[in-house]
């Protein structure tokens, strides 16, 4: 099957649905396959794509034109915005700037103090897992905004 420029929309329609469920599942593998717990600048990538796969997923079944491309492009946004963050993420973690000086923690409702002292401290600033010397964030930056680059460039290619 030949790749033609008619085609580039659909393809860049399939590519935002596809980049952040695979991302998202990327994310959720390592964390329940290999016991990678996530920081909260992890989260805060997951969030992005999951906005990201609302955002295409709404696009795919709105049958106004004007509204599916706000969609797609809030999508398309949703990656780009998770790539951005990652490569914050990821020079927090080179110790190329200071990330969060706080902590951050769930689960307070019983005993706030003991929830506290029990949680596991997950650091923002130590990478989980390297490949290469990349971490998880510096992946996910540059496949977020690579694949948000090539699903723009596709969308205005069929145009």
């Amino acid at each position: 099957m030949a790749f033609t420029p008619a085609a580039a929309p659909r393809m860049a329609r399939v590519l935002a649905v596809l980049v952040p469920a695979g991302a998202l599942a990327t994310a959720l593998i390592a964390q329940y396959g290999f016991a990678l717990a996530p920081c909260e600048m992890c989260w805060w990538q997951r969030y992005a794509h999951f906005a990201a796969l609302v955002f295409a997923l709404a696009a795919l079944s709105v049958r106004d034109a004007r509204a599916t491309a706000g969609l797609f492009w809030l999508a398309v946004l949703g990656i780009a915005a998770s790539g951005v963050i990652g490569g914050y993420h990821a020079g927090v973690e080179y110790h190329w700037w200071q990330g969060l000086t706080t902590c951050a923690t769930t689960n307070l409702a019983d005993d706030p103090l003991a929830a506290i002292l029990a949680a596991p401290v997950i650091r923002c600033d130590v990478p989980a897992w390297t490949l290469f010397g990349v971490s998880m964030a510096g992946y996910n930056c540059i496949a977020s905004l690579a694949a948000a680059g090539l699903i723009a460039t596709l969308a205005r290619r069929g145009r």
